[in-house]
């Protein structure tokens, strides 16, 4: 038995639906149907009378509820104890962040932080988007940062989890540029000369991001996956290397771009701007936290 299990469950009780339920918990409905499933035969009941709209609990599952919801709040309150203990001194933020973000944009965030707000202290975990989500919902992170496209949403509850801007940054084609300043690899390519692409995983959500971009395009360029990596890091590095044509964050390569070292491997057309957020639960209250988030929702976004 896991303790998502457990906390499916309460959801899907207050909420008494199981696609708002799951969304809440940012699973797919099936895996969540299959994890109340799972939970039933570990307990031996039907918990959940489904031959009712909405559905509502059955006796065992209202007998379940009840202890459920106390061994919960007692793990909530001794793990939040375990946790006060061993927070950094001071003014303290435990983060966590995709690997770009982490590399690019927190150093000087942070560092621009602790001059309006004194000498803070962060612990940063650098991880992907699913992780980093797992994070904030289980209480792991006070902070997370992650990209947003409308089209491609995170899909965590706006009410239980604030978000504020704090950025835009521009997944962009670059590429190594000729001896005239000129990119050697330049969109669209040709049927005959396909450009080689250094290209994210599909599961990735650059690799979305470039999906959406690539398919909203009105004449699809001539490109052969050449490399793939979930990584912007590793692709930089790739093209840096004149392996090919990449999709970057401008924040990645805005040094090497003002150098001359990469150029844009086509017009702005092929561009994806895309928000940096940064979310918070709602419900973890802290004076420094909440004298942060004053700010950053006072519009000081980037602290400047």
């Amino acid at each position: 038995m896991e303790i998502k299990w457990i906390e499916d469950f309460i959801a899907l009780a207050q909420y008494q639906s199981f696609s708002r339920a799951a969304e809440f918990r940012n699973v797919t409905q099936s895996g969540f149907s299959r994890r109340i499933q799972s939970l039933e035969q570990w307990v031996g009941s039907e918990l959940i009378d489904r031959s009712s709209f909405p559905p509502v609990l059955t006796p065992a599952g209202q007998l379940f509820r009840e202890a459920a919801e106390d061994v919960l709040a007692k793990l909530y309150d001794t793990r939040a104890i375990i946790r006060t203990e061993q927070r950094i001194a001071g003014k303290s933020l435990q983060i966590a962040a995709g690997h770009t973000i982490a590399l690019n944009f927190l150093p000087t965030w942070l560092k621009a932080l602790s001059r309006h707000l004194g000498e803070v202290r962060a612990r940063v975990v650098p991880t992907n988007v699913h992780d980093s989500i797992l994070m904030l919902v289980n209480g792991n992170c006070e902070l997370m940062f992650a990209y947003h496209h409308p089209e491609l949403p995170l899909h965590l509850d706006p009410v239980k989890y604030e978000h504020v801007t704090v950025g835009i940054d521009t997944l962009m084609p670059a590429s190594r540029p000729n001896p005239r300043s000129a990119p050697v690899f330049r969109l669209p390519g040709t049927k005959k000369q396909p450009l080689p692409l250094i290209s994210y995983t599909d599961t990735s959500y650059f690799g979305r991001c470039l999906a959406l971009l690539l398919g909203r395009a009105t004449a699809a360029p001539a490109l052969q996956l050449h490399y793939e990596s979930d990584m912007a890091e590793v692709l930089k590095k790739l093209v840096m290397e004149g392996e090919g044509v990449a999709w970057l964050p401008r924040s990645t390569i805005a040094s090497e771009l003002e150098a001359g070292d990469l150029v844009p491997a086509g017009p702005a057309a092929w561009n994806l701007d895309i928000e940096l957020r940064v979310y918070r639960d709602s419900s973890n209250r802290n004076e420094f936290l909440d004298e942060l988030w004053h700010y950053l929702r006072a519009g000081l976004t980037s602290l400047d």
